[in-house]
């Protein structure tokens, strides 16, 4: 059997969930499978290329949905998970009528995918979650931003955090398939010392520094809000804790920045702020009015590439509403 595994491209909770999907099938659903990985990006237009789902079977993890028949599996826990009402609508009628049933799973409550397919797997299906243990909790803590301080964050010390800047700033497409299987095979200080990683590390540490420099010279820091663009630079793989490690007193920040496919409004809030839940505003809801999505604290909008002004329209709406509710006064 070969089985095709989808996962949100460039990010560490995608890559650790794809290679916990992939022990999971190999160990409870169908030994001596073949895995394959394909890496998915939010853009404007289509998230999906039917074309690509090749496999016996074909799974997303920690992406939008598909209605696509040809998916059998999917795992997400964004508060954006369906990309239309119609997407919506057909999970729910599978999960009524039994037909998705056991291979399509959905909570926003959980803080990674990895997390929520760990807890899947585990007890709905027999598999010993014990020996990835420290993949979720890493998954947890990156994805959910559950760092001690900033400094823990943008620093940079875990091994966690240097795989999270490698996989966030490759441009190699073989690079993270290559990267998946090891995530539980090994312990994650192993997988850093492995040479086709830890060559990778010494110049995006570098860029790390040019980033914090530039943002310092770029960001703006008011009424709780912070906004900064570099679409001059191709810089999208920033430490998006950058701008609270320069600016702790802010609740909110707008970032926006360019690569070769998409222009993009990064929309965060700040994992230290003093403001309570209460207080704060959804981003998830803010992001879907202009075609993006994500989690109540965290989220982005992507443009096309020679959409600049209206993605900068778009960010400078944004700054205007946060500012406009800074929780912290």
């Amino acid at each position: 059997m070969k089985v095709r595994v989808f996962y949100h491209d460039k990010c560490f909770d995608g890559a650790c969930a794809a290679s916990l999907f992939a022990r999971f099938h190999r160990e409870r659903i169908t030994a001596g499978a073949e895995y394959s990985y394909h890496g998915l990006v939010h853009r404007a237009g289509a998230l999906f290329n039917e074309a690509d789902f090749v496999g016996d079977e074909n799974a997303i993890v920690d992406f939008k949905y598909s209605a696509s028949p040809k998916i059998t599996w999917w795992f997400d826990h964004h508060l954006s998970a369906f990309l239309t009402p119609e997407d919506h609508q057909d999970y729910l009628h599978g999960m009524a009528d039994g037909s998705y049933a056991n291979r399509r799973f959905y909570d926003p409550d959980y803080t990674s995918c990895t997390s929520f397919l760990s807890y899947i797997a585990e007890t709905r299906f027999g598999f010993d979650a014990k020996p990835v243990a420290e993949l979720v909790k890493w998954a947890d803590i990156v994805d959910g931003a559950l760092y001690e301080s900033p400094q823990a964050a943008v620093e940079m010390a875990e091994p966690a955090m240097k795989l999270t800047l490698i996989i966030e700033s490759t441009q190699d497409p073989t690079f993270v398939p290559r990267l998946i299987p090891l995530l539980t095979e090994m312990s994650l200080a192993e997988v850093l010392k492995q040479p086709f990683v830890a060559e990778l590390l010494p110049p995006l540490l570098e860029r790390h520094q040019e980033a914090l420099k530039l943002i310092r010279e770029r960001s703006e820091s008011r009424d709780g809000t912070i906004f900064f663009d570099i679409s001059d630079h191709q810089l999208e793989g920033y430490n998006k804790f950058i701008p609270y490690y320069l600016h702790p007193e802010a609740t909110y920040s707008i970032g926006l920045s360019k690569s070769s496919f998409r222009t993009k409004v990064a929309v965060g809030s700040n994992p230290w702020t003093k403001a309570t839940p209460e207080e704060m505003v959804n981003l998830a809801t803010i992001c879907e009015r202009y075609g993006g999505g994500g989690h109540a604290r965290v989220g982005a909008i992507s443009f096309p590439p020679d959409k600049n002004e209206v993605a900068r329209k778009a960010a400078a709406e944004i700054v205007a509403e946060l500012r406009a509710h800074n929780p912290v006064r």
